[in-house]
């Protein structure tokens, strides 16, 4: 039973809530369609893409927070820059990439 909801600056729209769910879920499918591949591809390529699937997971868990109202636009935004720098870095990931927020 929920008696509260505690939410957190504003309450998102309903068309923007729907809008960060389905991209939330749009990259929990890339992730899903991908974990199966890792075990095929060499250990250094196998971290690297475990390292970029697990910065898209963390992406689609921000799109779930800003649905819920917990994070706002503007960080959504921030957030998803910082991820797609992290992502294009040259070296890959880097050990604790995922840490750095």
């Amino acid at each position: 039973m929920r008696v509260a909801e505690f939410v957190l600056g504003k309450v998102v729209p309903r068309w923007r809530r729907t809008r960060a769910l389905r991209s939330a879920q749009v990259l929990d499918d890339v992730v899903d369609s991908q974990v199966a591949s890792l075990s095929l591809l060499p250990p250094g390529l196998r971290r690297r893409q475990a390292d970029h699937l697990a910065e898209l997971a963390l992406l689609a868990q921000d799109y779930r927070h800003y649905a819920k109202g917990w994070i706002t636009r503007r960080e959504l935004e921030r957030r998803g820059r910082a991820a797609l720098l992290r992502l294009e870095e040259p070296g890959g990931l880097g050990v604790g990439a995922a840490h750095r927020r």
